[in-house]
């Protein structure tokens, strides 16, 4: 059995409907992990992106929350114990903090509101989703944290998000020391300019080559670049990585 294989065991995607937290959905499917797809509002993409996976002989199943809401952590953490029945599993494997919000503003521009939404979305939430399924993963399972590349490199306008992310790295680095006795390797992948659609400007053929200049292997990221790298960490293979924050930038602003 290769290192890489996740055959069997079950992973919980956040954001998973579309752009990096689809493509790392499919990609642990691909290693043979039965998948649970969160989703917010595009239910469409989620059940296509089941359907697929099913049709490729794999287990998928979607379930919707709003990690913007007070109690959005709940809503789906009780979601996800529902399927967890269904599927006949004692415990969840692998979590997947994707899910986030995005937002460019300078600090002189920020409002409290946009703050609050920023904040709960990135760190809030992952905190206390994590905490409610803390319980139900299992020893030696996997916790990974999409970060981003602007919590080592100053971009002015995440004046927010930039340090909702940083939250969302310190709590890697304590957990790893805190379960490492359980055996649950704990991590962030922290990724660059990647051509989703919520990153217009490296989707834009045009506008990717200017910001190609400032990657050292000379192009913008796709969302498969990402999911690899987390589905390495998945496996067995990533079995002695734990508490570290990885680049996944293709060396963009060295």
């Amino acid at each position: 059995m290769s290192r890489f294989d996740l055959t069997g065991k079950i992973a919980l995607v956040t954001g998973a409907s579309r752009g990096i937290g689809r493509a790392i959905a499919w990609a642990l499917a691909e290693q043979g992990a039965r998948v649970i797809i969160h989703y917010k509002q595009a239910e469409d993409a989620a059940a296509s992106l089941a359907g697929r996976i099913r049709e490729q002989g794999g287990q998928a199943w979607t379930v919707a929350a709003d990690l913007a809401a007070p109690d959005g952590h709940i809503v789906l953490a009780t979601g996800v114990a529902a399927i967890l029945r269904e599927a006949g599993a004692d415990a969840l494997d692998v979590l997947v903090n994707n899910a986030g919000v995005g937002l460019r503003a300078r600090i002189a521009d920020v409002r409290p509101e946009d703050f609050d939404r920023v904040l709960q979305v990135n760190l809030k939430t992952p905190f206390f989703l994590i905490q409610k399924l803390l319980p139900v993963l299992r020893d030696g399972g996997r916790i990974i944290n999409v970060s981003s590349m602007g919590t080592r490199a100053a971009y002015p306008e995440m004046s927010v998000y930039a340090p909702a992310k940083a939250g969302l790295e310190a709590l890697t680095l304590l957990l790893a020391a805190e379960l490492g006795e359980r055996g649950i390797t704990v991590n962030a992948v922290l990724p660059g300019a990647t051509a989703t659609d919520l990153n217009e400007r490296a989707r834009d053929p045009e506008k990717a080559k200017v910001i190609a200049q400032t990657v050292a292997l000379g192009r913008v990221g796709q969302p498969d670049d990402i999911a690899d790298i987390v589905a390495f960490l998945a496996s067995d293979a990533g079995r002695w990585v734990t508490g570290q924050r990885i680049d996944a930038t293709g060396g963009q602003r060295l």
